[in-house]
């Protein structure tokens, strides 16, 4: 098949749309991109949400890659299917436009409306001005896909009744580059523990932050906290009392599976919201591609795709995690039979190739007519 990469993702910020664009060239399939990245992370869009009279310049940045888009789109040459990549809730209502009879496929990650409750931009009973912006955002992008791709059962459940048929399950997974960073073998000495991630209410950093001073005066264990965000100062402030916390504001995405493979534990997410139960984060799978032990929440999503080859904790417990980290300090046997469990499955579930398949299967039975016939511009 010819694919269509499609959007203002960027695949630095947001890796899974590299992901699937690898899986798809290493199944075989030519993908064609044609992307223009918003300079705008999700952060910067929350913010937005926070204080609406910054959306004009939101409108002005989308108006201008857009505008770019659509000139290329027009040089592209025809597609079996457009990849419209995560966080394209607008863009692929211009890809509808641009590609009619092409089948559209849109990378759902995420919920603008789950995203907005996370983070406590609306209220939890959905009610209020910001709820219906976030739902019609979200019903808006649904009605232009006609495949929508999903990463957990649970978030295919929660699509609406009439995109849910629409809807399939493809993994995060992790890009090669995780899988070629996962060192021959690891030197002795204190436990290393790294985190990764933008420290939102998902990730449980405030647990987090809790179990590192549990932790305090214990020198067989130093972690790495790499990222900022929402709930940074809340978790450094609890964390203080640990002297063997190293805190990074961020590392580039080509640095980062290097500096990942070069712990020996890496951790997933804690937190005890909604969106926390209904998720696996990208982490999780780029962590066990390097060869980490994985430890994180014991939610059903997490454990129906880690099975026996992570430690799981209960979600908001600073105790269990602390506990957790101890046994394997206390235990080099137990953490590098973690390590080996993690990196297989990793090897065997978490490949781009592996994560695309369902994806190919789906956009194979709804495609049927030839590029050239279906594409309309």
């Amino acid at each position: 098949m010819r694919w269509l990469a499609f959007g203002t993702y960027d695949v630095h910020r947001h890796p899974r749309v590299g992901v699937l664009i690898e899986g798809l060239r290493a199944a075989g399939d030519e993908v064609v991109e044609v992307n223009v990245p918003l300079e705008l992370d999700t952060a910067g869009r929350v913010a937005m949400l926070r204080q609406p009279w910054r959306l004009p310049k939101l409108a002005w940045l989308l108006a201008r890659c857009w505008t770019l888009l659509a000139v290329r789109a027009r040089r592209a040459p025809a597609a079996d299917a457009v990849l419209v990549g995560y966080l394209g809730h607008f863009d692929v209502r211009l890809a509808r436009r641009l590609f009619r009879r092409t089948p559209i496929v849109l990378d759902h990650l995420v919920s603008a409306a789950g995203t907005a409750r996370d983070r406590s931009l609306t209220a939890s009973g959905g009610g209020g001005l910001k709820s219906k912006l976030m739902r019609w955002i979200d019903r808006g992008a649904l009605g232009s896909a006609d495949v929508v791709v999903v990463d957990t059962d649970e978030h295919l459940a929660a699509l609406p009744a009439d995109a849910a048929p629409r809807g399939v399950v493809a993994l995060v997974g992790a890009g090669q580059q995780w899988f070629a960073a996962r060192p021959d073998a690891r030197p002795g000495g204190p436990l290393k523990v790294i985190f990764v991630g933008l420290f939102t209410p998902l990730h449980g950093t405030s647990y987090l932050g809790e179990a590192l001073a549990e932790l305090a005066g214990d020198d067989r264990i130093d972690v790495t906290m790499v990222g900022k965000g929402q709930d940074y100062e809340a978790c450094r402030a609890a964390a203080a009392a640990n002297p063997r916390v190293t805190w990074i504001d961020w590392v580039t995405a080509e640095e980062l599976p290097g500096l990942v493979a070069a712990h020996d534990v890496s951790l997933g997410i804690f937190g005890t919201t909604d969106k926390a139960q209904n998720v696996v984060p990208t982490k999780v799978f780029q962590g066990a591609a390097a060869g980490c032990a994985i430890i994180t929440s014991d939610t059903a999503p997490q454990r129906r795709t880690l099975g026996d080859d992570a430690l799981f904790v209960p979600p908001g417990s600073a105790q269990a995690l602390a506990a957790a980290l101890r046994s394997l300090a206390d235990d080099p046997a137990l953490l590098a039979a973690y390590q080996a469990k993690a990196a297989a499955r990793a090897v065997d579930q978490f490949a781009a190739a592996t994560v695309v398949e369902p994806i190919r299967v789906r956009v194979g039975s709804t495609s049927t007519q030839p590029p050239a016939m279906q594409e309309t511009r």
